[in-house]
Order: C-alpha cells, then structure tokens, then sequence
C-alpha cells in the first residue's frame, strides 16, 4: 500500500518550494471549509403574476413572494396561475408567515383555494394568518372571503377543517379584517425581522388595501388597484426602496377605466412625491401594451429614478 509522504524540508531549494506550495493548498482548503455568515439579512421579491384578468397577456395574475434570508416569507395576492409559479420557484409552503391580500378581485385571489389544498401534501403545521380588507355591499370581508370559500356551507366546504375550531387539522386559516384608520395607516409586527403596515385605497366601489414591508432595514410598497393615490398613500410609500405601482391603463383611458386605476402621470407623482429609490410597473394590461413608451414619458414629467416593467419570475432585491 502507498502511503502519503509529506514533503522533505531541506536546503534544497526544490524542497522548499515544494513545502511552501503543500502549505498554501491546504491553506486554501481549509479556508473553502470555513463557512461564511451573512453580515445583514437580505429582503427579495419575485413575481409571481404581473398580468391583470385578461387571458391575452401571456402573464399569470397578480402575485408576489417575498422572501427573507432566501427563505419565502409573505405571499401577497394569489393570482391565477401564481401557484404554478410558486412551486416552479422552489418555495416551500411551510415557511409562509401570512398572506396579504389587496382585495379580492378574482384577478387577485383566485388561486388562494389551490395554496390551502396543497397545505396538506406540504405537511404545514403551524396556523396561516390571512390579512386583507374589510368587505362592503359588493365584496365579502377578509373573514366573509374565507368563510364563503371554506366554511360549513363554502363553495369548498370539503376543506372545512381548516377553518372550523372544532375540526382536528394540522393547521387552521386564521383570517384578520385589515381595518385602518382614515388618518393612520394599520401597522403590525408580524415577527421581530418583519413589519406590515397597510392603508385604504380606493378602487371603484371595491374595498383595496395598498401595504407596505418593512424587514431587514429594507422598505417596498405595494400600490395595489387604485386610481387615486392621496395623501395617505404617498405616505406609506413615503422613502420606500421599491415602490411597486399597478400599471393597467394608459394615460389617455376612458372614464370607466380610470375609475379603478392610476394613468402613469399620478404614478409618476406618486413616486415622486413619496421620494421613493425605485419604481416597478406591474399588472399589466394589454390595453396599456402599445403604450408604454408614452408611459415612460409621463412617469418622467414628475419622477427621475429608476423605472423598470415588471416579468413573471423576474427577482429583486431592493436593497443588495
């Protein structure tokens, strides 16, 4: 059997550049073994849907992951054909925290049902808090979503143990009416890392909710449906490192279509007047596809930073 030799130490010059070379490998090996810690936690966002209701697009619905650590942490929205690129992703389902809901067009929320019946082939077992708007004549509440869904006499009312307190399940849906104050945006500490905050927006005569993401030193806001930014908004955004705006008409929409969301005029001056780092134009819309140049000119009448047009499974992070 060969046995490994050590190199001779002599004053044979070939013996010592031999030892000093043995040396510096195992230097480098040793120091390749060493595993390096992360000085500061790291806030990311991948999109999951970036498109609005239309089959058109090419995009699946609106839909955001937020992960902390490269670990998914919040699931804001659930859009049709978000699940598929959740799991296409490589997030694991257990280590969601909650999910925000901006409202419950079917736009935002259709696939939230497809997330709860994989829940029990993932093995989740802790309890999923589910934040989102008060409900009004047309739309049910946070609470009134859930049920309507899932309770006794749901449309998926076979899933009922996740919801009723009496039923044994791994884990239950915990849905929370996201009330805030017209003056006060409504502020939570979801753990020590992550803040939510979130404030009413209006959007047609549907209850919406625009939220904002502290965690990490690192701050994003999402606008959700809106077409009037306000006061109480552009405070929220107010700093943000990533302001993310839903772009789903063009400046020169009919009446009907601004009376749901922002042309890119308020957009830019939404940006602008919050003094955000960054702006990110998501669902969008085929109505708004042939002008997004014009888009960019009237979002530069008032705003200077960074633009960019939002993709499915594009990642960001905010703050690198």
């Amino acid at each position: 059997m060969t046995k490994h030799r050590w190199p001779e130490v002599n004053d044979n010059h070939q013996g010592r550049h031999k030892c000093q070379a043995f040396l510096l490998v195992l230097l480098l090996v040793l120091l390749v073994s060493v595993p390096v810690m992360a000085e500061t936690s790291a806030l990311s966002m991948q999109i999951l849907g970036s498109g609005g209701p239309e089959l058109s697009d090419k995009r699946a619905s609106t839909s955001y992951l937020l992960s902390l650590d490269g670990k998914a942490r919040l699931l804001m929205d659930t859009g049709p054909g978000s699940s598929l690129h959740f799991e296409v992703s490589g997030a694991d389902l257990n280590d969601i925290d909650a999910v925000l809901f901006s409202h419950f067009h079917v736009d935002h929320s259709a696939d939230f049902p497809a997330y709860i019946k994989a829940g029990y082939f993932s093995g989740r077992d802790r309890d999923l808090p589910v934040y989102g708007p008060a409900g009004n004549a047309l739309m049910p509440s946070t609470q009134g979503f859930i049920q309507g869904l899932f309770g006794k006499q749901g449309v998926y009312r076979y899933l009922n143990e996740y919801l009723a307190p009496e039923a044994k399940a791994a884990y239950k849906l915990k849905p929370i009416d996201v009330k805030p104050r017209a003056d006060q945006a409504y502020q939570t500490k979801l753990s020590h890392e992550i803040t939510l905050r979130a404030v009413n927006v209006p959007h047609g005569p549907i209850p919406a909710l625009a939220w904002r993401i502290d965690a990490a030193g690192c701050s994003l806001t999402f606008s959700g449906d809106t077409n009037l930014p306000g006061s109480v908004l552009t405070e929220l955004a107010s700093g943000s490192d990533l302001l993310i705006a839903h772009h789903a008409v063009p400046e020169h929409a009919g009446p009907a279509a601004l009376s749901l969301h922002m042309p890119p005029s308020l957009i830019g001056k939404l940006a602008a007047e919050a003094g955000v780092k960054r702006l990110l134009l998501s669902h969008r819309m085929q109505r708004a596809a042939d002008s997004e140049a014009e888009t960019l000119r009237k979002i530069r009448e008032h705003y200077a930073g960074p633009v960019e047009f939002a993709e499915d499974m594009a990642r960001y992070q905010p703050c690198p």
